[in-house]
C-alpha cells in the first residue's frame, strides 16, 4: 500500500475527530443506535454521500496534476512546501472550511439537519468531507496530494480512501456508543492545551504532525519515489499471485456463497432480536392479566 493512501485514510480518522466534527457524530448516531443492521445501512449511504462529493474533486485535481507532468520537479517542491505549510496551519489550530467555496453547500448542511432517515444521512455524508472550519488544512493536504499524483484514477483513489477514513471509525464509534465510559470519551476527543499562550488541541498537533511529515518526506524522496514500501516487495507478489490463482468460477461461486451466508445470518440475528423484544414486551403484559 502506497504511503500516499495510509496518509489519505488516517487524514480522514483525524479529519472526523478534530473540534469541528463534534456536531457531525450527534447527529449521525441519532439515525443508527439501536440497530447494527440498520448502523451498516445508514454508514454505507453516509460514505455514498462522502464519495459524491470528495471522488470528483480528486478527480479534476488529479486531471489538473497530469498538466504539470512535464514539470514534475517544480510540482514536487511546490507540493512538499504547501503540505508543510498546510501541517503547521493545522498544529496552531488556524482553519479554513472548504464549503464556502464550493456552491450550494451551505443549503445541502441546512437540509440535513431538517431531514430524516437515508436522505439525512446521505446529505450528512455530502457535506462532511468538506465542511469543518478546523478540518480544512487535513483535506487541503489530500487535495494538494492528489494534484501531485499526475493521475486521474490515482487522485480519485485517495479521495475515496480519505473518505473510507472518516467512515471506519464513525461506524465502529456509533457501534459501541453505549459501551464508551467518560476516560474513553475524552481520549477519542483529545484535549486542549496551551502552548506560548495559545490554545492547541492535541488531535490538531496530531494531524499538523502528520502532514507536515509527510511534505517532507515528499521533498526527500522525489514525491515518493524513492519511498520505502509499507507492504514488502515479496507480499506484493505473493497477493497478486494469490488473487490471479483464486479467479474464476469457482471464485464467484464461492463470493456468492459467502455474501448469501452473511446476508442470512444478518437476517437470523435481526429476528432473533425482534423474538427477545417481544418477549420483553409481553412479560409485563401476562404478569399484570395474572
Amino acid at each position: 500500500m502506497e504511503i500516499s493512501l495510509v496518509t489519505a485514510f488516517l487524514g480522514g480518522v483525524l479529519a472526523l475527530l478534530s473540534p469541528c466534527s463534534a456536531l457531525l457524530l450527534p447527529a449521525f448516531f441519532a439515525s443508527t443506535i439501536g440497530a447494527r443492521l440498520k448502523l451498516l445501512v445508514h454508514g454505507s449511504i453516509f460514505y455514498l454521500g462522502l464519495v459524491l462529493t470528495l471522488v470528483p474533486l480528486g478527480l479534476g485535481l488529479g486531471a489538473v496534476g497530469t498538466l504539470f507532468i512535464d514539470h514534475r520537479q517544480a510540482l514536487i517542491v511546490g507540493t512538499s512546501v504547501i503540505l508543510i505549510l498546510l501541517g503547521l496551519a493545522q498544529m496552531v489550530g488556524l482553519g479554513f472550511d472548504f464549503s464556502e467555496a464550493l456552491p450550494g453547500t451551505q443549503r445541502l448542511q441546512q437540509q440535513a439537519h431538517t431531514r430524516k432517515g437515508l436522505v439525512r444521512t446521505f446529505l450528512l455524508g455530502a457535506v462532511s468531507g468538506v465542511a469543518g472550519f478546523c478540518a480544512g488544512p487535513i483535506l487541503g493536504a489530500i487535495l494538494t496530494l492528489a494534484v501531485a499524483q499526475g493521475s486521474i484514477p490515482q487522485a480519485g483513489l485517495m479521495l475515496a480512501v480519505y473518505g473510507a477514513g472518516m467512515v471506519v471509525p464513525l461506524m465502529i464509534l456509533a457501534a459501541l456508543w453505549g459501551r464508551i465510559g467518560a476516560r474513553s470519551m475524552r481520549f477519542i476527543r483529545g484535549r486542549g492545551f496551551t502552548l506560548f499562550g495559545r490554545e492547541l488541541h492535541t488531535t490538531s498537533v496530531l494531524a499538523g504532525a502528520l502532514i507536515t511529515g509527510v511534505g517532507v518526506l515528499f521533498w526527500t524522496t522525489n514525491g515518493l519515489v524513492a519511498a520505502p514500501s509499507l507492504v514488502p516487495s515479496e507480499t506484493q507478489g505473493w497477493l497478486q499471485t494469490l488473487g490471479s490463482s483464486v479467479s474464476g468460477p469457482v471464485a464467484d461461486i464461492l463470493l456468492i456463497l459467502v455474501i448469501s451466508g452473511a446476508v442470512l445470518l444478518a437476517w437470523i440475528m435481526n429476528h432473533r432480536r425482534a423474538g427477545r423484544t417481544q418477549d420483553r414486551t409481553e412479560a409485563p403484559q401476562k404478569e399484570t392479566l395474572q
